[in-house]
């Protein structure tokens, strides 16, 4: 698959986009015009740079609102066109993009349409290049790919084609599988991009929303099969129009883009199966290495500069200490089969969660796949009687390590002292972790989660807290063992007023009695309010011995169809807090109409003593 990606995508000056997208891997670029108009470079020299850097450019666009116009219109949109195919002979481009037209149309006459693009390519065939004519989503008469395609036909023409754009097509909900009805050499160019599944218009969709693939909701292999199987060949571009995209650092925006479409050619491959079907299939789709599925969480890393007040916490919870690492400056507490290392942070921008443990039958499968989707390895110092653990960084620094399991433990646990005291084994297994993003690293950290871990994201919610909403998307493995909960961090909140969503939440089969067993250890939980048990009353018709628990024990309250949830939660500390959960009858859920009773409640405690609100 040849590689492509429009400098929309990326922030920075053109050579800096040139830079990122040559850095991250790609084969080629499309120069977005006020990329172009802007660069104090010549087009021959921006041609030489990236012939230096080994990049091909693809295409040059947009070209807007040409057919379907009068005469004396048509005559100035093809002395416009002439001015800008002359512009891509210096440039060294070969295709246009042209966009079906959206405010200067005044016919919708197909034969109109494709006798202008029949003129429009006679004079690109003077300059030797070609046109790619587009179906706009909200285009005034072209608004869709079989339309565009017709035209197209109708036109007849050799350096006339089509340029397939997944978000015109699949935002409207048009069937891609017509598709495979094109001949190959009349599809000119393929441009890629995802989005979430929203109600929205299309022009702000489109202008604001589109991601990567992999980050929304879109099922691109689908589309891409049906691409394939025409006998396509041409590059596979990315055309996202983003405002998180075009504010971050064009490097890391170029890495995650290039993991997209190596996560998308795998879906692809996927999606058409042993046999593709059709036309001869001329482009590869090759699938990654197997995705791994975790035996389940051997450990979850907190690095915090407060040690002190979590260990207190954990020892109120039943964890029991094995002390420090033989050779490093990490300690290992441990109650059951739940595991926290816990250790010091090398930085203030370190994320308190810093690191998730997997057990795996194959850690180097699992590295192999991560590594295919560029996901950089994690240099660890160990010694050589260390057990070996292999892992990769996400995109906000946190780090993912796989290991082997052990019958009983991991052999890693060896190298941690004797654990000290007797073990409750009230805490069954780690239940879900839940991580703050920063607004730039969400989508990018969606992706990661599900393309190298092979996670399923789940429809994600907002949640009001008191200093705005919290965005949190779920993602979990098909068996439940892993669970990521991602949480978008409110946009301009500080870290001292915005209350970071990240924690650990452990699994037990009767949270009432870890509750209170934390109690006698001289645990105080999370205090919630009065108010919240007086509605937790009226919502359900609980036993007023169990409300009557529940409030003492500050436990919350969940049930859906599938079941009940109850969970209370520590206090923060620092910036990281936990939380014991008992899912009864199947629950799936986390609890999410509890969410803004315990946001208000984290964001309540430092600025009151007093913790409950009197009725």
């Amino acid at each position: 698959m040849r590689t492509s990606i429009a400098t929309v995508c990326l922030s920075g000056t053109l050579d800096q986009k040139l830079l990122a997208a040559r850095a991250a891997g790609f084969d080629g670029v499309e120069i977005f015009e006020p990329d172009l108009v802007s660069s104090p470079l010549a087009p021959e020299a921006i041609r030489a740079r990236a012939d230096e850097l080994g990049l091909s450019l693809d295409l040059y666009q947009p070209f807007r609102d040409f057919e379907g116009v009068g005469p004396e219109l048509l005559e100035l949109n093809l002395r416009r066109a002439e001015a800008k195919f002359a512009l891509m002979n210096r440039l060294g481009i070969e295709t246009m993009l042209l966009c079906s037209n959206v405010a200067t149309a005044r016919s919708g006459d197909e034969q109109l349409a494709a006798s202008q693009l029949r003129l429009l390519g006679d004079a690109a065939g003077r300059f030797g290049v070609r046109v790619a004519y587009e179906a706009l989503a909200w285009g005034r008469f072209v608004d869709g790919y079989e339309t565009a395609a017709r035209v197209v036909r109708l036109a007849d023409h050799e350096r006339i084609g089509l340029c397939l754009d997944s978000f015109h097509i699949l935002s409207k909900g048009h069937n891609p599988e017509a598709i495979e009805t094109i001949p190959a050499d009349g599809i000119f160019f393929v441009q890629m991009a995802d989005a979430p599944l929203l109600t929205l218009d299309v022009l702000s969709w489109s202008r604001h929303h589109r991601l990567f693939p992999g980050e929304g909701g879109f099922d691109l292999g689908r589309f891409m099969a049906h691409l394939v199987r025409t006998g396509y060949d041409g590059p596979v571009s990315l055309e996202v129009f983003n405002d998180t995209f075009r504010q971050t650092d064009p490097r890391a925006t170029a890495v995650d883009a290039r993991r997209s479409l190596r996560w998308l050619e795998h879906v692809t491959a996927e999606a058409l199966g042993v046999g593709a079907g059709g036309r001869a299939a001329r482009m590869s789709a090759t699938a990654l290495p197997s995705a791994e599925p975790a035996i389940d969480v051997n450990y979850v890393e907190l690095r915090t500069a407060e040690p002190a007040e979590l260990r207190v916490l954990l020892r109120q919870l039943g964890f029991r200490s094995h002390g420090s690492h033989r050779s490093k400056a990490v300690e290992l507490w441990s109650h059951g089969d739940v595991r926290i290392v816990l250790g010091a942070p090398d930085s203030e921008l370190q994320p308190t969660v810093a690191g998730i443990g997997l057990s795996v039958n194959d850690p180097s499968t699992a590295v192999q796949r991560a590594t295919a989707l560029f996901a950089p390895e994690v240099p660890r110092q160990q010694d050589a009687a260390d057990e070996p653990l292999v892992g990769v960084r996400a995109p906000d620094g946190s780090e993912v390590f796989f290991g082997a399991d052990g019958e009983d433990a991991p052999a890693w646990v060896d190298e941690f002292g004797i654990p000290d005291g007797d073990d409750p084994r009230l805490l069954e297994r780690v239940d879900h972790i839940n991580l703050a993003q920063p607004w730039q690293h969400f989508d990018a950290a969606v992706l990661f989660f599900r393309s190298v871990l092979d996670l399923h994201p789940e429809p994600s919610i907002d949640v009001a807290a008191p200093v705005g909403l919290v965005r949190s998307q779920v993602l979990r493995s098909t068996d439940g063992i892993v669970r990521v909960a991602l949480n978008l961090v409110p946009s301009g909140s500080s870290e001292k007023d915005a209350i970071l969503p990240q924690h650990i939440a452990f699994a037990t089969s009767d949270a009432l009695a870890v509750a209170r067993t934390a109690r006698e250890r001289g645990f105080v939980p999370l205090q919630i309010p009065e108010n919240y048990y007086d509605d937790l009353s009226a919502r359900y018709q609980l036993d007023p011995l169990l409300l009557g628990e529940l409030r003492e024990l500050n436990v919350m309250f969940d049930r859906d169809e599938s079941g009940e949830f109850l969970h209370f939660y520590t206090h923060p500390v620092g910036t990281v807090f936990l939380e014991v959960v008992e899912r009864r009858d199947g629950y799936t859920g986390y609890g999410a109409l509890n969410a803004p009773v315990r946001l208000a409640a984290q964001y309540q405690r430092p600025r009151t003593s007093d913790q409950r609100v009197p009725a």
